[in-house]
């Protein structure tokens, strides 16, 4: 079977860790008849230096054509002078538009040996496995009315709204639903129902489509009380499904228990297919030195054969890939320690492809 995947690089270090992630899809490749045919475009900055734009119709209709996509990191400092309009970023807004992609995934997992890597006690952190779906294209970033305006007296007045439709709702809470029964089993809903008549609603739908899974425990907190449990007791979540604002908040918070932002992998869903990227940015301070952590776009792979294309043993031996690494003690520089083996961004690429494709012929 094949499957047709958009690649964008994107910028600073996006294309040394886009490499690595296509070295582990090659090995799939060749061993398995699970078939990604990779075609290749520009976004971002390095679009905005050939093109004058972050994203042209061209490489918009590859990604529209295309089964997923998978992207690298896009931005940097030498963009910023730029109206905001065409930013690198701006490549990123348009894709998520453009495809319907209504749902992000944010996992935070801490791997056991990378337990002393977080700043919080080893023994807080050591169960952490937790996926945050955060409801991606509504909510108070996108509702109307919105915007600064000057009042009769002369004085400014800011004004975002907070709006949810119940089919927004609905799509957000079952993808959250559905996620959980490949997990185990368990929902938080975050809302602040208490005082916001929006997130009332958010909590009556999201109830109502528990009744479609009685095999899921639906639990519900307020933004606030989730925020605080996350840092008290994190291994207590399981999947967190939550508006756009309260995810934005909640997913940042979640990574950094993991202690490195170059483990962590996500992904935006819409009704069929996604966009899959490293949670960190572009770091162009590093770009072309070898030292960028390319785990995080490995593990997105692994995220992308999961959730579009099905195959979740692939996407399970890829992530047990990851784990034997670490377990081997290979360490890129952002994760090093005294006693582990430091490698560059390519031989930590060669190495996890190679026990990608060990333990699928294993199986």
């Amino acid at each position: 079977m094949e499957h047709r995947v958009a690649v964008f690089p994107g910028d600073g270090i996006g294309v040394e860790i886009m490499e690595q992630a296509k070295k582990v899809i090659y090995k799939v490749n060749e061993i398995t008849d699970v078939k990604l045919n990779l075609r290749e475009g520009l976004a971002g900055g390095a679009s905005i230096d050939k093109y004058g734009v972050p994203l042209t119709d061209e490489n918009l209709q590859l990604a529209i054509n295309s089964d997923a996509v998978l992207l690298g990191a896009v931005g940097g400092p030498k963009w910023e002078p730029l109206d905001y309009s065409i930013r690198p970023e701006r490549a990123l807004l348009t894709l998520r538009k453009e495809l319907g992609l209504f749902a992000n995934l944010r996992p935070a997992k801490v791997f056991p040996q990378l337990v002393d890597a977080s700043t919080l006690k080893a023994e807080m952190v050591k169960d952490i496995d937790l996926i945050v779906v955060r409801e991606l294209t509504g909510g108070l970033y996108f509702a109307q009315p919105k915007g600064v305006t000057t009042l009769e007296d002369g004085r400014r007045k800011g004004v975002n709204t907070l709006a949810y439709t119940e089919d927004e709702i609905e799509r957000i809470a079952r993808k959250a639903f559905e996620i959980a029964t490949q997990r185990r089993k368990k929902v938080t809903n975050v809302d602040k129902a208490n005082v916001l008549e929006a997130t009332e609603l958010w909590r009556d739908v999201v109830v109502e489509v528990h009744k479609d899974f009685p095999e899921v425990e639906l639990n519900h907190m307020y933004v606030d009380n989730c925020a605080m449990q996350l840092v008290r007791y994190p291994a207590q979540f399981d999947v967190i499904v939550t508006c756009n604002m309260f995810g934005d908040v909640l997913s940042d918070e979640a990574s950094m228990l993991t202690g490195s932002i170059g483990m962590l992998p996500s992904a935006s869903l819409g009704e069929k297919g996604g966009m899959y990227e490293p949670a960190h940015g572009s770091a162009p301070d590093i770009a072309g030195q070898d030292k960028a952590n390319p785990i995080a776009t490995i593990l997105s792979v692994a995220m992308m054969y999961r959730y579009t294309f099905k195959e979740g043993k692939i996407a399970d031996a890829i992530e047990k890939a990851v784990e034997k690494t670490l377990e081997e003690g290979y360490r890129t520089p952002d994760i090093f320690t005294q006693g582990t083996t430091q490698v560059g961004t390519g031989k930590m690429g060669d190495i996890i492809a190679e026990k990608t494709a060990e333990i699928l012929k294993n199986n």
